[in-house]
């Protein structure tokens, strides 16, 4: 059996976390023994109970990927559990224990951002790779974007496989489940679009919000919910007043029960041009069939393909945005395809057990190339 430990610093549940749990319920119990470190008082905690993992809290580590302090106990943990492989979430104190703990070191890239000149010129770009490709064994990036940002910081490319995220199915509600629930919200028959991201800058929302101006403006029946919490929430706000979409525009905050929210979408929108992966919220939606118009930024076009399960836009352009929408909205046997291609594009690369593998095919090889020395 390989004894696997995962390690994530992160204290809520983003997306990370998500992919930790989702390998949590899927992965192998006869071939991998698995352990998962988190930060004290985690809210991962109760959902790795809820799987029946094992997990270990390491206070000090709490969203923060180097600490001098944490490398310690981490290094007396890998050395009383003796794991073949230790896979890092963002947790450099992680790599640095396991590589003096004698352990093969898998690093998951989840995000995706243009590289600053710092680490990808120079003498920066030599001592970042340098770091990176001593303290990895293997790199998973989650989408290919996040290759690129890799390779343009000086890690070797030999070291890096791209394995995208992967979810459940979700469950899809009958057609009265659904009705129930547009009626909790006020809505009715109308077209429903979702963003479903932080509200952050780089997440797009004013290009979206610019969007449904156009669309209101040709007597358009829609809603657009806007789902999620963040620092842009004020500015979302002024700006949906100033374009006077108060009655089309739904802010939900935090939503608990992502399900069904999705189950009443009929347009999943990304508008990222700062920082965007493989996203979960776009694969939970192709997961019951639900299409997509995104920004063509990191990897977006890893998800969506043009045509088949939605449409690719430049970034910053709410007026490619807002022709996509309308396409969509106003050709039903376009829209009906583009429910089909969505469930076959996940089908084919993104059901939560292909991903899992994946990621076990990984281990194994550490594990059989370690061996073999």
């Amino acid at each position: 059996m390989i004894k696997v430990i995962n390690v994530i610093s992160d204290a809520n549940i983003g997306g990370a976390g998500k992919c930790v749990l989702t390998f949590l319920k899927h992965y192998d119990r006869q071939k991998f023994d698995l352990t998962v470190i988190v930060p004290k008082n985690s809210l991962l905690i109760p959902e790795i109970k809820n799987l029946n993992g094992k997990y270990i809290e390491v206070d000090g580590m709490n969203n923060k990927s180097l600490d001098f302090k944490v490398i310690k106990e981490l290094r007396k943990i890998f050395c009383d559990i003796k794991p073949d492989i230790v896979h890092a979430h963002a947790a450099m104190s992680a790599r640095i224990a396991a590589k003096f703990s004698g352990a093969k070191i898998v690093y998951t890239r989840h995000s995706v951002f243009e590289p600053s000149k710092t680490i990808s010129k120079g003498l920066g770009k030599i001592i970042n790779g340098f770091v990176n490709n001593f303290f990895s064994d293997k790199i998973i990036a989650v989408a290919e974007a996040a290759k690129d940002n890799l390779v343009k910081t000086g890690v070797d490319d030999k070291k890096i496989v791209v394995i995208k995220n992967g979810v459940d199915y979700l469950e899809r509600y009958n057609d009265e489940k659904i009705t129930n629930i547009k009626k909790s919200y006020g809505l009715k028959d109308e077209f429903i679009m979702t963003i479903a991201a932080r509200l952050t800058l780089v997440k797009g929302h004013d290009y979206i919000l610019e969007a449904v101006k156009k669309l209101k403006d040709d007597n358009l029946d829609f809603k657009l919910l806007i789902a999620g919490t963040g620092e842009y929430e004020e500015n979302i706000r002024n700006k949906i007043n100033i374009l006077d979409i108060n009655d089309k525009v739904i802010m939900l905050g935090f939503v608990s029960d992502v399900e069904k929210i999705v189950n009443i979408t009929n347009l999943n929108l990304n508008a990222s041009f700062g920082t965007e992966a493989t996203s979960l919220s776009l694969l939970e939606g192709l997961s019951i069939g639900i299409p997509a118009v995104v920004s063509d930024f990191g990897g977006n076009g890893g998800v969506i393909y043009n045509g088949t399960n939605g449409f690719l836009v430049p970034t910053k352009n709410s007026g490619a945005l807002y022709e996509k929408i309308k396409l969509i909205m106003q050709d039903k046997n376009l829209y009906n395809t583009l429910k089909k291609g969505s469930l076959e594009v996940f089908e084919n690369e993104f059901t939560a057990d292909k991903v899992v593998e994946k990621i076990q095919g990984v281990y194994i090889s550490l594990k059989s190339k370690g061996e073999e020395k």
